[in-house]
C-alpha cells in the first residue's frame, strides 16, 4: 500500500470514528431520556418494546487491597499478558 493510500485510509478511519462517537453520544442521550421516563420503575412497555432497568449486584476482586494485604498470594495468582495497541495519531 502506498503512502497516499495509507494516508487516505487514516483519514477515512478518523471520519468513521467521529461518526461513531456522534452516534454513541446520541444513543446515550436517548438512553438517558428513557431512564428519566422510567423513574424508579424497573420495567416499562411501549408498544412492541419492553424496556428494563434493573439493579445488578456484582462482586469484584480488589487487587490493590489484595496485593497490600497478601502480596505473596497476589503474586502467585497473577499473570502477565502482552497485547498490541493500535493507534492512529
Amino acid at each position: 500500500m502506498s503512502t497516499a493510500e495509507i494516508e487516505s485510509k487514516c483519514r477515512q478511519l478518523r471520519e468513521l470514528q467521529s461518526l461513531i462517537a456522534e452516534a454513541e453520544a446520541e444513543a446515550e442521550a436517548v438512553r438517558d431520556a428513557l431512564k428519566r421516563a422510567m423513574g424508579d420503575e424497573t420495567e416499562l412497555r411501549a408498544g412492541i418494546y419492553r424496556i428494563t432497568w434493573k439493579p445488578v449486584t456484582s462482586v469484584k476482586l480488589d487487587t490493590k487491597a489484595l496485593r497490600a494485604a497478601l502480596p505473596d498470594v497476589a503474586a502467585r495468582f497473577s499473570r502477565e499478558s502482552v497485547t498490541r495497541r493500535f493507534c492512529v495519531a
